[in-house]
């Protein structure tokens, strides 16, 4: 009894959900959506059909072709914004936007880079392909509706009212009623399959979205490493001027007031001389300090000259091999500087190592950088914060780090980045 009561209630409620359906504002706005379709397709198609055929018979004059295919760009970008404001207007169909092209260069260059581009021919098929689906889909909507209104009343205003006619008009009648009934179910029909051609059309693909993301977060990365370096510059330049000038002019007063004060107590000229000490001391830290951040001679001269002076203060010795045709960006030279001085304080601090070999060398647009030693081995980057924090420069610049390091050694750190940025 019970499924009968529930095959009984939804046939009861299949005749209730056809009426609704006559007036609901779904129903109004998919058909409006197949109008408006309509005219906007019909317009496409014979705005983009002429300008084609403009753009082939100027195609000898490059300076015609050139303007006609510009403003065919013009057109088909219009014609996409105006064809995703009415998905979403009347469908509430967000379509998704390509991001804005970072592709710079003159006017020439960004056109043929649009006209290369997936999206724009899709585009243009759409609207194309609009003016045969959507005055077709348009038509057969206004057409459902107008023969349901226009037959539906048909035995109320039928002229014949014999048994003949009177059931030539009834027959009319039902077909008006079945079209009107059917109407909304076939206009949302139609718009639900132009809505999957515009899904698939006028969006981006995914490995576009994806390319166009990876250029986004290219720009974004490109933008955060130029403000860190201009922040380090910015810190570099305060240590310069600011503290390292005051602990330098501190440090001679202490000397000049140890060398004078002869005749001061024993346990004043020891204070002195050990201030005098401790202000020299930190006078040199701040100095390695300032240099481990960014030496001045890396913007100077280059890679080689700054790995060169770095191999020069190092306590143990090293072998340096560096061939690069060509500079590379300073931010790989920056990086590729600091996995070497790394490097060489790992193995002077925790190796004891007697000997180190490092070689940086260019090939095919690839930087290499390898820094050997032959100490005690067993480097661990999850043991310590430096190779750690190594392993994230080199991601900021899409480099690679590996390190092989046995227990005993020797160990071997090996670095790849790109060249350019």
């Amino acid at each position: 009894m019970a499924a009968m009561t529930s095959v009984g209630d939804r046939l009861s409620s299949a005749p209730a959900a056809a009426l609704r359906a006559l007036w609901s504002a779904r129903t109004w706005r998919t058909t409006t959506h197949l109008v408006t379709g309509l005219v906007i397709g019909l317009v496409s198609f014979v705005v983009v059909l002429v300008l084609v055929v403009v753009t082939l018979g100027l195609a000898p004059t490059l300076i015609g072709a050139a303007l006609a295919l510009g403003l065919l760009l013009v057109i088909n970008r219009a014609l996409t914004s105006l064809q995703r404001s009415r998905f979403a207007a009347f469908l509430d169909l967000r379509i998704p936007r390509p991001e804005p092209s970072t592709h710079a260069g003159p006017m020439v260059h960004r056109m043929l880079h649009k006209l290369r581009a997936g999206s724009t021919w899709r585009q243009l098929g759409y609207h194309v392909l609009a003016g045969v689906f959507g005055v077709l889909a348009g038509g057969i909507a206004i057409t459902v509706w107008s023969g349901g209104l226009a037959l539906a009343p048909a035995i109320i205003y039928g002229q014949a009212w014999d048994g003949t006619g009177l059931a030539g008009a009834a027959s009319l009648t039902v077909a008006g009623l079945v079209l009107l009934f059917a109407a909304p179910w076939v206009a949302r029909t139609l718009a639900a399959a132009d809505a999957a051609i515009a899904q698939a059309l006028l969006s981006t693909e995914s490995t576009e979205e994806l390319t166009q993301r990876i250029a986004a977060l290219a720009a974004s990365r490109e933008g955060a490493v130029d403000a860190a370096d201009a922040e380090r510059r910015r810190i570099e330049r305060d240590l310069h001027d600011g503290a390292q000038q005051r602990l330098t002019s501190l440090a001679m007063n202490l000397g000049i007031a140890h060398a004078g004060l002869t005749d001061a107590p024993k346990p004043a000229k020891d204070a002195i001389a050990h201030a005098h000490a401790e202000a020299k001391q930190a006078l040199v830290e701040l100095r390695e300090l300032v240099r481990g951040m960014h030496p001045a001679v890396l913007d100077d001269r280059g890679l080689d000259a700054a790995l060169s002076a770095l191999a020069a203060r190092s306590p143990v010795p090293v072998r340096l091999d560096v061939h690069v045709p060509e500079r590379a960006a300073p931010e790989v030279e920056a990086v590729a500087y600091f996995v070497v001085s790394e490097a060489l304080t790992n193995a002077t601090t925790h190796a004891d190592a007697s000997r180190i070999d490092v070689h940086v060398g260019a090939v095919q647009n690839r930087l290499h950088v390898t820094v050997t030693d032959d100490g005690s081995g067993g480097a661990d980057p999850a043991r310590g914060t430096g190779l750690h924090g190594l392993s994230k420069r080199m991601r900021s610049v899409d480099g690679t780090l590996s390190i092989d390091s046995p227990t005993g050694g020797p160990t071997t750190l090996t670095a790849e980045m790109p060249c350019a940025l």
